[in-house]
């Protein structure tokens, strides 16, 4: 999971944690890539978002900038709401064990991750023995924000809370594909195997994520879709669970949102990340699959 992090995880967390802010790097001018499906009287922009973005990296241009100023709605893939304290609620109701049995956190990614996972946990500044009381899937979403600050990204950097602000600014609706509850369900419902996959996926070298970070982040400022795709295959190529709980059921159940929002008049943009609108799992293809053609914008 590690390059699949910036694209699919980090929603999650970007309410619940303060990351510092640091020097921006030379501006780079990217093209990410748009789609449009529409009717007679809906446009529905589909456009894939890279969640932390380097400070000061520039990417509204072209038909994007075009896109946002003409839909008068944005969908995102869940609304976190103001208050952090709500969502690190949330997360611990649902990421606490209903009953003891887990070993320690260590012991739950192979010997050759536990000194690693050891040294993540002290920079993240939380006790071992609180990820020890904790299901799986919660200790490696609570150690996002560590990897995020390795990687020297900043919250709030990202596409969303850029489009979001200005939709905000506009006086304009932002709504959900999901509930932050829903999203955490998708994992809480993972088996404890799948679960520990994801945590060894996390348990990386910083200068290694921030070089797939970086790869990942290029392909997305070139609008190629191809190896965008390649790096979820990737990424997710060793368990069936985690790509169906976190990709492909999820790119279902937008697909038909997407075509039933179709009944609705007017212009949205729907903004998630780029992994579900890569590959032959992806939204437009599920949607192309009911008959609805989704046209290539850039």
């Amino acid at each position: 999971m590690r390059k699949a992090l910036s694209a699919l995880l980090v929603p999650l967390l970007l309410g619940a944690c303060a990351l510092p802010r640091h020097d921006a790097p030379p501006p780079a001018q990217a093209r990410p890539a748009l789609w449009k499906l529409a009717d007679a009287d809906s446009t529905i922009y589909l456009f894939g978002t890279i969640h932390v973005l380097p400070t000061g990296y520039a990417w509204q241009n072209g038909p994007v900038r075009d896109a946002i100023a003409a839909a008068r709605t944005l969908v995102i893939e869940t609304v976190l709401g103001p208050d952090p304290a709500a969502l690190s609620a949330l997360l611990m109701r649902l990421g606490t064990p209903a009953t003891a049995g887990l070993p320690p956190i260590l012991d739950r990614v192979p010997a050759e991750k536990r000194d690693a996972l050891a040294a993540m946990i002290r920079r993240s500044g939380v006790p071992a023995a609180v990820f020890d009381r904790l299901e799986t899937w919660t200790a490696g979403l609570m150690l996002v924000s560590t990897t995020l600050n390795d990687m020297k990204l900043v919250a709030g950097e990202g596409v969303e809370p850029q489009i979001e602000a200005q939709f905000k600014a506009r006086a304009l609706p932002v709504e959900g594909l999901e509930t932050p509850e829903q999203q955490l369900g998708f994992f809480d419902g993972l088996p404890e195997d799948a679960q520990r996959e994801f945590l060894a996926g996390i348990v990386e070298d910083p200068a290694k994520m921030r070089e797939e970070f970086d790869a990942m982040l290029a392909a997305w400022a070139r609008g190629d879709e191809k190896a965008i795709a390649a790096t979820f295959d990737e990424d997710l190529k060793d368990s069936a669970a985690l790509r169906d709980a976190l990709l492909i059921r999820r790119n279902r159940n937008w697909a038909k949102l997407l075509e039933a929002r179709l009944a609705t008049p007017g212009v949205t943009l729907v903004a998630v990340g780029a992994g579900h609108l890569a590959g032959p799992q992806s939204v437009q293809t599920m949607l192309a699959a009911d008959g609805l053609k989704v046209q290539r914008v850039r």
